[in-house]
């Protein structure tokens, strides 16, 4: 079978500036060749099986495959019969290398696709809110790599300065200083705003803005390593009307996400949206009971039960999914009402076309307990397919109320595997702002974890986080562990908990946490 190599452009950092043709490639990828620069978060867009592979191109010029070894690498790859996706930041012919490799496989006979991305030189201006055209300021824009420099430049400066469009260089801070020096030199005027923004179009956006007689200086006091993007011209003045993304109420906030890796993934959405840094240490994965036999029993006898009850999405899930394997579906359900504890585990069953009567409006089981009271539960079966460990009092409650009450474990909580070493590796890379908690085992889980990263001062490095938990029940779990909740939920849902650790964090703009504008000597 032949092989193929995509050179898709990944965007310059937000992976939401992947195109739909990049997220297909990724999809059939069976080998991943992805550089400094490519959003991590867009690995999870391909098999789990694929190979990945890290190739460097650190800005900085320490590179962990030099280009012929990835030529090479590509090259090989493909004549194995493997699909490729050779995964670039920004836009693979846009100093990107992508014409060198392209020309390796064509010369060895190999096909190959370019896949055009957005482009940092137009995307990481935007994010800082600089547009670099604009009809009552500029007409037209100079896109140049930072990395002309001395007798090796090729660039016309005095052209470049006297075009009277806005310069955008790219990979720009090892030669920023002799670049600006030529394009003064060369008649730019020293007071024309210039912006330097670092990680563009990531939570990790910082963004400092002066002129182009002084901005060098300025990055190197603000301490401004690469990857940076250099934006010279009158346009930069602009940031400060329209400046969004680092004005979000999240914006560069680092929170946590623990819940399962398969249900964290609207959370983690939510998050990004409000501009946070989503750090996903899933303290938990959902798993098979430890013996199906008292779930299939209760399938067996399905059409005898008044009631089933649904305290969980899992719950739901793993219910239907017994279902599927015993050959049966949703007709079993025929005589059956239905209740589901909260607005979640309500949609999950409509999606079902399944409608539950009861959802009390608390989304806990005594708000089940409410909804219940008035009526008559003697002699009523009751089936209640949930996790393993759940809290008595619903069963209890019912039961004493007259029911009869099958509850039947569907699934449980176990610890996934690599999650200690993920937290390990959040905790060093940087302070966490917020830790969010949508259940008691994952504030279990987590802290267990935590224990394990960092026995000696795991609890200690996370001091200063804000605890958020999705209700009253994880709150008391996190309480009586040792944690101090700062953010609840009301009502207890995901988006409610995205909203309530917004609202914690106020409304205080991004850019006042991120920003330094600079003007001569002042900062």
């Amino acid at each position: 079978m032949e092989g193929i190599v995509y050179l898709v452009g990944a965007g310059p950092g937000d992976p939401g500036c992947l195109t739909l043709r990049g997220r297909e490639c990724l999809g059939r990828a069976q080998v991943v060749v992805y550089d400094h620069l490519a959003n991590a978060d867009l690995l999870g867009l391909a098999p789990a099986s694929a190979e990945r592979v890290f190739a460097g191109k650190h800005g900085t010029g320490r590179h962990l495959l030099e280009q012929g070894e990835i030529n090479a690498l590509l090259v090989r790859h493909a004549r194995e019969g493997r699909t490729v996706v050779r995964l670039k930041g920004g836009d693979p012919f846009l100093f990107g290398r992508g014409g060198e490799e392209a020309e390796a496989l064509r010369s060895a006979g190999l096909r190959f696709e370019v896949v055009p991305g957005v482009s940092a030189a137009i995307a990481v201006p935007a994010f800082a809110g600089i547009p670099v055209t604009h009809r009552d300021w500029v007409s037209g824009v100079t896109v140049l790599t930072g990395h002309e420099a001395g007798e090796r430049s090729r660039v016309d400066w005095e052209r470049v300065a006297r075009a009277g469009n806005t310069i955008v260089l790219l990979m720009g801070v090892t030669q920023m200083r002799s670049n600006l020096a030529r394009l003064l030199v060369a008649g730019l005027p020293g007071d024309t705003p210039a912006a330097a923004i670092r990680w563009g179009g990531t939570p990790r956006q910082r963004t400092v803005v002066a002129t182009a007689a002084d901005v060098a200086d300025v990055v190197e006091r603000e301490g401004l390593r690469p990857p940076v993007t250099l934006v010279v011209g009158p346009t930069v003045a602009l940031r400060e009307r329209i400046d969004w993304f680092e004005r979000r109420p999240l914006f560069g906030r680092r929170v946590v996400v623990t819940r399962a890796r398969a249900q964290a993934g609207r959370m983690s959405e939510l998050l990004r949206e409000q501009g946070a840094w989503v750090v996903e240490v899933p303290a938990i994965e959902i798993a098979p009971p430890d013996s199906s036999a008292p779930l299939d029993a209760a399938l067996d006898r399905i059409e005898s039960y008044d009631w089933v009850v649904f305290t969980s999405v899992n719950g739901v899930e793993r219910f239907v999914a017994a279902l599927d394997a015993r050959g049966l579906d949703l007709r079993a359900l025929h005589r059956a009402r239905l209740a589901a504890i909260g607005p979640e585990t309500a949609r999950s069953l409509e999606r079902l076309h399944l409608r539950p009567e009861i959802v009390p409006r608390d989304h806990r089981a005594e708000g089940l307990l409410d909804a219940f009271r008035g009526l008559d539960l003697a002699g009523r079966r009751f089936l209640l397919p949930r996790a393993a460990g759940a809290r008595e009092i619903l069963p209890e409650q019912l039961a004493a109320a007259g029911a009869l009450v099958d509850e039947v474990v569907t699934y449980r909580s176990r610890r996934p595997p690599g999650s200690v070493e993920i937290l390990r590796a959040a905790l060093d890379e940087a302070p966490v702002d917020a830790v969010a908690f949508t259940s008691s085992s994952t504030v279990r889980g987590f802290l267990a974890l935590l224990d394990e990263a960092d026995p000696e001062r795991g609890r200690e490095r996370i001091g200063d986080a804000a605890v958020a938990c999705i209700g009253p029940v994880t709150a008391a779990t996190a309480v009586e562990a040792g944690l101090r909740v700062a953010v609840s939920a009301d009502p207890y849902t995901v988006p409610s908990l995205v909203e309530a650790i917004s609202r914690h964090f106020g409304a205080e703009a991004g850019a006042t946490r991120a920003t330094r504008v600079v003007r001569g000597e002042e900062s």
